[in-house]
């Protein structure tokens, strides 16, 4: 096998782009709304730790929006099943630009009070909580089943460019243009996701059967217990993120730590993105691998050691390329378990299994911060991060010990050309089915 061909099969599988015209809407217009968004991921504790000099008060952002965010997401799931998902995007989106234009008037008129700017941040975690779920389970109608894989991990990698431009970008509107023109950038953002909703045609739901909001939360319950792999993949990421994410502490750590001003917050809050858009680069791979429960375990295992090295630096430079090893992990771990959730769940539950998997996905972090910042401020930045990145280590074990199916995962080949919103429930091999309980 040449170089060439090598590296062929390692690069990123962009044929859902290009043979797919309403996936490649979907996929640009979240190009720049995600870019927006990220702006005012940077903006909004920047201006909390500016108005406050308090890590915990950084932290606390977190508590505010996990607690709408967890509160709405099994509801926001069962209504992706049961309505038309392309309505909840463009409403969705919608009205998360007015909230960001909320937060661009409380700059504009001046200090807003900190009880504005936490509750502005729950609405918004409240409103997410509803437009994720309809847009990740969206994604499975627009590609063939053999394209899935590299229909997500193209997903993925544009959270991952966003991650990269939109902290920068935000670090260097803040700095030149100041708060209210960062948010105003994150509202006009979301007219390119409300015209892609637009076009990619009506998603109706799987089943004309509308189950009471209750019982289809339930049932989407009893599913996710059966499939270990997916309980495993949900905990081992919980574990990374509760523990292991130290970006509350970014706007202490650049001022106090590394001593810089906010295009060094920007760079921090978007290096582990760099790592993300390599790694997703090189996922050529993940749709041809079976294990990739082992994936997803040996990828934590590398973000919480990276982490905790992060902790011990004091020179930037090492400190963004730790940060950028922890990304790519992040990345890989990320797109793997993806994969498996759209994979072993049939379309009539895909709502409620995204919206369990945003549930974890976003509010992981939200508690991370809130444990960070509680940790920093009973002891230091630099113990709150090490410690939380030895925490994540000693997670990782204690999931594999309780979802063993996680690691011995192994995916069943696809047929090729089917598409994935058509196919009944999928399951693992039945040589596996023990595995997933």
């Amino acid at each position: 096998m040449t170089v060439a061909r090598r590296l062929r099969e390692l690069a990123v599988d962009v044929t859902p782009l290009r043979r797919s015209p309403r996936f490649r809407m979907l996929w640009c217009g979240q190009l720049v709304s995600m870019t927006g968004r990220q702006i005012t991921t940077v903006a909004l504790p920047f201006q909390v730790y500016g108005e406050t000099r308090s890590p915990l008060a950084v932290g606390a952002l977190g508590l505010f929006q996990v607690v709408p965010l967890v509160s709405v997401s099994l509801f926001g799931g069962a209504v992706a099943d049961s309505v038309d998902r392309r309505r909840l995007l463009l409403g969705g989106n919608v009205l998360l630009a007015g909230c960001s234009g909320l937060l661009a008037a409380g700059a504009l008129l001046g200090s807003p009070p900190l009880a504005f700017l936490y509750g502005v941040a729950a609405l918004a975690a409240g409103l997410s909580a509803v437009e994720q779920p309809a847009r990740s389970a969206t994604v499975p109608n627009l590609v063939p089943r053999d394209q899935l894989a590299a229909a997500l991990a193209l997903m993925f990698g544009i959270f991952q460019v966003t991650l990269i431009a939109g902290p920068a970008l935000g670090g260097l509107i803040i700095g030149r243009f100041g708060l209210g023109t960062a948010y105003l950038v994150d509202v006009a953002s979301f007219a390119a996701a409300v015209a892609a909703a637009a076009r990619i045609g009506p998603q109706p739901p799987a089943t004309a059967n509308r189950e009471p909001p209750l019982r289809a939360i339930a049932a989407g319950m009893r599913f996710a217990r059966r499939q270990e792999a997916i309980i495993g993949g949900f905990a081992i990421d919980l574990a990374a993120m509760i523990f292991g994410m130290p970006r509350a502490l970014f706007p202490v750590l650049a001022a106090t730590t590394f001593h810089t001003g906010p295009g060094g917050l920007g760079l921090l809050y978007a290096a582990p993105a760099m790592g993300g858009v390599a790694a997703v680069a090189s996922t050529g791979w993940v749709g041809r691998t079976r294990r990739q429960g082992r994936v997803v375990v040996v990828a934590v295992v590398l973000w919480g050691l990276a982490v905790a090295g992060f902790g011990l630096v004091g020179v930037l430079w090492a400190g963004l390329l730790l940060l950028a090893v922890a990304g790519a992990a992040d990345s890989v771990s990320a797109v793997c378990r993806s994969t498996m959730l759209q994979t072993l769940t049939p379309d009539r539950l895909r709502g409620r299994m995204s919206a369990t998997g945003s549930m974890v996905v976003i509010g992981g972090p939200y508690l991370g911060d809130v444990e960070a910042g509680a940790v920093a401020a009973a002891t230091t930045p630099a113990v709150s991060v090490v410690s939380g990145g030895v925490l994540c280590l000693a997670g990782v074990g204690v999931v594999v010990a309780a979802f063993p199916g996680l690691w011995r995962y192994a995916a069943a080949a696809p047929p090729p050309g089917r598409a994935v919103g058509a196919t009944a429930e999928i399951t693992a091999p039945a040589s596996r089915r023990s595995a997933m309980p």
